[in-house]
């Protein structure tokens, strides 16, 4: 009997190749990667949530629009339907979150902060735009409907793509730009209490893109700044450590053919901003700044 010591072997290949399984007379030997790819693909198997009927307690009917372009058989636009264990306070963000986690991993949506703040996550709710993570199941009709942001083009069920609208925001130079520097190095650009109350709703703004999606215009027009842009240009417009001669490079900028006079005065934006902010007071103001900047008296 041979008492020689069995080598190690040498490589990665030829560890996987001395620990591959046959699964079956004449099939090809199941490496260690295979198996653990397998393994692991059971086990979320079976740790998968229960299916509708094994659902115990109240539960939320969730219709998700779906679409994925890059995948055979889902380029057709459809809704799936998901049935959530209800919790108390549990938000559409929150659902969404344990349909992809359970139910279904390919489930797509945009979200990050869910507080509230970062505006990532604006869907179309039951015919409403609204942010997820601050709308509470609770408060909605069942079945919850959930698509993406109409009027914008879907990447993949519910992300839309934003890049038009983030150039309509750049479009009115969102940035302090003051004409003079401060007095003094070390000084600060003052603003009076009365000032900043008047400007200060329109910083609240987050680029959802919920405003531009409800309005009519955008809709129609793709030229339009749309209300988001507006509003931005409106807070620095107003704002009185700009210069006179920066506030009317702005005015120019958004009294435009596709600027505020294109605005129906129809509210659809102030209806559904998430951070309450009057949109539309804030177009029909700078309507009126562009009137004053424009009479002439002979």
């Amino acid at each position: 009997m041979s008492t020689q010591e069995q080598q190690p072997p040498e490589t990665e290949e030829e560890a996987e190749a001395e620990q591959a399984v046959e699964t079956e007379p004449g099939a090809p030997a199941e490496t260690p990667g295979e198996r653990r790819r397998r393994e692991r693909a059971e086990r979320r198997t079976a740790e998968r949530a229960p299916s509708t009927d094994e659902v115990e307690g109240p539960t939320v009917h969730l219709k998700v629009y779906r679409y994925d372009p890059e995948v055979e058989g889902k380029a057709e636009p459809r809704f799936d339907d998901f049935y959530v264990p209800r919790e108390e306070g549990m938000t559409v963000l929150d659902a969404l979150m344990y349909a992809r986690d359970h139910y279904d991993s390919s489930l797509t949506f945009r979200h990050s902060c869910r507080q509230g703040v970062c505006g990532s996550d604006a869907l179309f709710v039951n015919g409403t735009q609204m942010l997820g993570c601050q709308t509470q199941i609770s408060d909605l009709d069942d079945p919850v409907r959930i698509e993406p942001l109409p009027h914008q083009d879907v990447v993949k069920d519910l992300v839309v793509d934003m890049e038009h609208f983030y150039e309509r925001m750049h479009a009115v130079e969102p940035y302090f730009d003051p004409d003079d520097e401060p007095p003094g190095e070390m000084e600060e650009y003052r603003q009076s209490r009365e000032n900043r109350e008047k400007i200060k709703m329109a910083t609240r703004c987050i680029w959802c893109g919920a405003c531009a999606s409800s309005c009519t215009i955008a809709a129609t027009d793709e030229q339009y700044l749309g209300p988001a842009a507006i509003n931005a240009a409106y807070r620095f417009a107003m704002d009185e450590r700009e210069g006179d001669d920066r506030m009317e490079e702005r005015m120019g900028i958004v009294e435009q053919e596709h600027g505020v006079w294109r605005c129906q005065t129809q509210f659809s934006c102030t209806q559904v901003c998430p951070k309450d902010i009057p949109l539309t007071e804030h177009i029909q103001e700078l309507k009126r700044e562009a009137v004053k900047q424009n009479l002439k008296f002979w």
